[in-house]
């Protein structure tokens, strides 16, 4: 580290692996545990929500979700959370990480809570309710993005930050996961409690009147995780270097990490510290929209807002839709053969296994591995992999409809999910936390992760309309003729190899110090290169 380089943020990226570390992942990461719970719970309980409100009297398929009323459903999260990242990002860099960190919380267990309470006279007036608290819990979950990337990257050591910040993001994984084994239970037990038979059979009684308990309960439980982690959230410490660097409290900042890192960091020298903070803020004092932060950093927010763009387009269609590409391949029996609960049961248990199988192992092996082969690395593996698969599956699609080949077709499709989380899905949300400035780093991580959401729009607005059948008759009530099925996963390929090379526009930050990355501990160019000229004489 330069010598002008502030010692309390030399001692943090060398400070030894400590509990608090371990401790900080599980509070940031209960915060994305609900995230994921909350924004894809949906999508297992939007056939169930068809069959209860939407049923037509004498119709041979079950009841749906109109097209308008789907999109809805399933992006005003999305919209929500956008504004979120885009708010809270600046708010966490204007008055600090953990003054906002509980806001998000409680928006999240409130809106939870009026998510499950949705009621109304009219089935349009019960979705107008529950779009409208599915939109503030976005808001809610939109602010744990940046707050929680930053406050991870600005706590870890250098050696280890990698590893930390994606188990961080990991717990999504755990909570799709969640998701789909509180439905699988649910409707076990309803199913056990009401039977019914298909609705082949009886289309009315096939889904029973306690059906519309369901889906409020699995709503309602994402309640419970975000409840628990609010104590331990509000007793986390400021950042030592939000303190150091925004706050220019140095002596603050000595004083946090001592006490949550439990080391003892020199004092005696005030008046030199206080020195270096003002060399760093005078040589970092442009803003977002300076001709210095363009040169700087231009091409890499291009580059962690262009990526994560990109990445949810493909990531979010897969995820939210996945439930129809497992109907279009046979995989999960056609509606009309089941009861309302016993379809919600077999798409949860299709959700569970994929997250079992492809989503929570490549989360996790990202935690194994990034500190060792670098975020860039992983990036362009992941999306080239995610490319070949896509296109696999794509291409001879056919083939896969084949009763004989839908387990090949399920495998491909877990390992497309697994490059995508040991891949872009979670290097995306890692790098933007490291390679900007300290006062900055919220803000332009929220803008990367604004940018990801609009993506999630674009893959969950779009293809809900675009993998319908291309036989009008054969596409789904109220929709238009779509590309097909085939032809939607071709268009998801193509946006991953786009992504693939735009990851080149991001830097590696493996085993660099925060502000060595974001270029804090450097001065201008004749600054620097007058050092240059003394340190070689």
């Amino acid at each position: 580290m330069a010598s002008d380089q502030l010692k309390v943020l030399d001692v943090l990226d060398k400070a030894k692996t400590q509990l608090y570390h371990f401790t900080a992942v599980v509070i940031a990461g209960m915060g994305f545990f609900t995230d994921s719970y909350d924004l894809f719970s949906i999508s297992l309980v939007t056939k169930l929500l068809g069959r209860i409100y939407y049923h037509v009297e004498g119709s041979s398929k079950p009841g749906s979700l109109p097209p308008n009323v789907a999109a809805a459903v399933n992006g005003v999260a999305f919209c929500g959370t956008l504004t979120g990242q885009l708010f809270f990002g600046w708010l966490g860099d204007k008055l600090g990480r953990k003054r906002v960190y509980g806001i998000t919380l409680m928006l999240m267990v409130f809106c939870s809570i009026g998510s499950g309470l949705s009621f109304g006279s009219t089935p349009n007036s019960v979705m107008a309710t529950l779009c409208f608290f599915r939109f503030w819990l976005g808001f809610g979950i939109g602010g744990d993005y940046p707050l929680s990337a930053t406050i991870m990257a600005e706590y870890a050591n250098k050696k280890t930050r990698g590893a930390f910040i994606a188990a961080v993001f990991a717990m999504q994984g755990f909570g799709i996961l969640c998701g789909g084994a509180v439905a699988i239970v649910v409707s076990s037990i309803f199913q056990a409690l009401f039977p019914a038979r298909a609705y082949s059979e009886d289309p009315t009684g096939s889904t029973v009147p306690q059906a519309d308990c369901v889906w409020r309960i699995i709503l309602m439980f994402g309640a419970v995780p975000a409840a628990m982690t609010y104590y331990w959230r509000m007793k986390m410490p400021e950042t030592p270097r939000y303190t150091a660097l925004v706050a220019k409290n140095q002596q603050k900042a000595r004083e946090d990490m001592s006490k949550v890192l439990k080391i003892d960091i020199e004092s005696g020298k005030e008046a030199v510290v206080k020195e270096e903070v003002k060399v760093v803020e005078k040589r970092n004092s442009f803003g977002l929209f300076s001709s210095e932060f363009l040169s700087r950093h231009g091409l890499h927010l291009l580059g962690t807002t262009t990526t994560w763009f990109l990445l949810d387009i493909a990531y979010y269609s897969q995820n939210l839709f996945q439930k129809d590409i497992f109907s279009a391949v046979g995989w999960i029996p056609k509606p009309k053969t089941m009861s309302a609960l016993e379809e919600l049961y077999k798409i949860a248990r299709a959700q569970t296994l994929i997250a079992l199988c492809g989503t929570v192992p490549g989360y996790w092996a990202t935690v194994l591995l990034i500190d060792y082969i670098g975020r860039f690395s992983i990036q362009i593996i992941g999306f080239f992999f995610m490319s070949v698969f896509m296109f696999a599956l794509a291409i001879p699609y056919h083939h896969w409809t084949e009763k004989s080949n839908h387990i090949g077709f399920v495998v491909m499709y877990a390992l497309t999910f697994f490059f995508a989380n040991f891949g872009p899905n979670s290097t995306t949300f890692i790098v933007p936390a490291e390679i900007f400035p300290a006062r900055l780093r919220s803000t332009c991580h929220g803008i990367s992760a604004a940018a990801g959401k609009a993506g999630a729009i674009v893959g969950s607005f779009g293809f809900l309309y675009a993998s319908q059948n291309q036989d009008q008759s054969k596409a789904d009530p109220g929709y238009p003729a779509g590309i097909g099925m085939r032809n939607s996963l071709l268009v998801l390929a193509v946006v991953n190899v786009v992504g693939f090379f735009f990851t080149f526009l991001v830097p590696e930050s493996k085993g660099k110090s925060l502000e060595e990355i974001s270029r804090e501990d450097e001065g201008d160019d004749q600054e620097q290169s007058n050092r240059n000229v003394v340190e070689t004489a």
